[in-house]
């Protein structure tokens, strides 16, 4: 049988041959001795010429196409050079933007044309704005597109909640440790479920452990305090690409990304005024708007591209004939926490057009899987307060109410409309678990059963699982969270996601991971199915 990720030697690299080559496109990513990410020294800058230290991403990636991302130390011209060997014999060479302080010297370019189903080796140069033949140092990568053969199978991880509660880049320890693991699986793409930064979590040098230990944290100025200013804000996403690890991941695996709520402030929704001391901007929708511009800045995002008219989050992502990603937005659109149990709630956590939208290209696709990418999760209860909840569950068990009644009008398309292979994906809660939504067990009972995923942090707090409620029948099939909260990532409690679509029969199977611990739980689905 085919399995996902292997693939035949005329149609990509063996996976030592990837493996190699994508050592040696990270080994570009290494700073040199004697230079930081802030600045090569003086004797390996080459001249004055643009320098490329904070890596290299790729996302949204398609069977033809795939955005590069870079971010350059000073004004220069962007170039993608594409190859399908190492050698870069005959490369095809993209055109990129001019980048300069009005995106805090990021810039993608838009790769298109690419064959499908192939490992793309690129690198990106940095040209003097006045004089292109003056580049910097090649920064290279490498990524599969997507493939149109069913046979070729599709693997992908996923996790999120990054460097959150107080826990950052620790060198003790060597950093992300997540993402080595994560890398050393070779996947197609990581799905990056939210929580990507931590804008609203200072960084101290050192934290007091319980046992008596040090947390030692990498800080920077503007990990001093919540973001506020567009700077603030760009300089917490500069920050987790300080560490190495990451950098390695992001020269080797695609990524699909989406935010939660921490990009711009703890359980934020669009109107809010913040009665947090700590803030001087009180206006969420201000601090939304600073903290999406860095954000689509900073990651590599289809619809989301500085400059261009069209800004939004939610998208689906074709990735051949076996899977499409729908990933959502449950911030952007959503209406005021609440105690969420109002009879009528036409906006809820997705607004009506995002709602809207995501029937209609459901409906449309026609791929094998429809993995539904949620920032949130359906049936965990996640207070905000002591009266107000802060995702769709409102811990009433009955008939839906308040934001559940969108998820439940969702549900009752997608069993009515015999949409088959739909999965659930998320993070957020800081622990890891799988949930069989059962209509015999629900208070409503008009959809067939499916299974959400839950999944991460990625070096953050983990924090004890989350009451279930009953308005939609969660049977908690598997849980591993720890019995206190704010767990430090020393302790273990990190956890991602593994999904392997088979290229010969279809079938999808859920890993559930720690990192440094393997495998925890194991589910496998079939295709075809309205629900199972």
């Amino acid at each position: 049988m085919t399995r996902a990720g292997d693939r035949d030697n005329g149609v990509a690299m063996g996976r030592r041959a990837l493996l190699r080559g994508a050592a040696t496109a990270s080994a570009a990513l290494a700073l040199p001795t004697g230079a930081t990410l802030f600045g090569a020294a003086p004797a390996q800058a080459l001249g004055g010429r643009p320098a490329a230290n904070w890596g290299v991403q790729v996302g949204d990636v398609g069977t033809s196409s795939g955005l590069v991302w870079v971010r350059s130390d000073r004004p220069a011209r962007m170039i993608v050079e594409t190859s399908a060997t190492e050698s870069f014999r005959d490369p095809r060479r993209f055109a990129g933007p001019l980048i300069g302080p009005d995106t805090d010297f990021t810039g993608t370019t838009r790769l298109r044309g690419l064959e499908s189903g192939q490992q793309i080796h690129y690198r990106v140069l940095l040209a003097d704005p006045d004089d292109h033949r003056r580049t910097g140092r090649p920064v290279s990568g490498t990524f599969r597109t997507a493939s149109e053969r069913r046979r070729d199978g599709v693997r992908f991880v996923w996790s999120g909640d990054l460097a959150g509660q107080g826990w950052g880049i620790n060198p003790d320890i060597g950093g992300y440790l997540a993402f080595a693991e994560m890398r050393a699986l070779d996947p197609d793409f990581f799905l990056f479920s939210g929580d990507t930064v931590y804008a609203d979590g200072p960084l101290t040098a050192r934290v007091a452990l319980p046992d008596g230990r040090t947390w030692r944290n990498i800080t920077t100025p503007e990990k001093a305090k919540v973001a506020e200013t567009l700077a603030e804000y760009r300089g917490n996403f500069r920050y987790n690409l300080q560490d190495e690890n990451l950098r390695r991941f992001n020269a080797q695996v695609p990524s699909i990304v989406q935010w939660d709520d921490h990009e711009v402030t703890n359980n934020w929704y669009p109107g809010e005024l913040l009665a947090d001391d700590r803030y001087t901007e009180k206006s969420v929708d201000r601090l939304a708007a600073r903290a999406r511009r860095a954000f689509g800045e900073y990651f590599p995002i289809g619809t989301l591209r500085p400059g261009e008219r069209e800004q939004r989050v939610h998208r689906v992502v074709h990735h051949g004939p076996l899977l499409d990603v729908f990933v959502l937005d449950m911030r952007t659109h959503r209406d005021a926490n609440s105690p969420n149990r109002q009879p009528e709630n036409v906006q809820g956590i997705l607004g009506r057009e995002q709602l809207t939208w995501l029937k209609r290209e459901l409906a449309r696709s026609r791929a094998v899987w429809k993995v539904i990418a949620a920032d949130m999760p359906i049936g965990l209860v996640v207070p905000d307060g002591d009266t107000d909840f802060e995702a769709i569950a409102n811990g009433d068990p009955g008939a839906p109410l308040g934001r559940e009644l969108q998820i439940a009008e969702l549900l009752r398309f997608v069993k009515r409309q015999r949409i088959t292979g739909t999965v659930w994906l998320t993070a957020d809660v800081h622990y890891t678990s799988a949930q069989h939504y059962r209509p015999e067990l629900a208070a409503f009972g008009d959809f067939a059963p499916f299974w959400e995923f839950v999944t991460g942090p990625l070096n953050a707090g983990s924090f004890p699982a989350n009451a279930l409620d009953g308005t939609f029948g969660p049977d908690r099939v598997f849980v591993k969270a720890p019995e206190t909260a704010n767990v430090s990532p020393a302790e273990g409690y990190q956890f991602f996601g593994e999904v392997a679509i088979d290229g010969d029969g279809g079938e999808l199977t859920v890993r559930l991971r720690e990192v440094g611990g393997g495998v925890l739980f194991s589910k496998t689905l079939s295709p075809g199915r309205v629900g199972q």
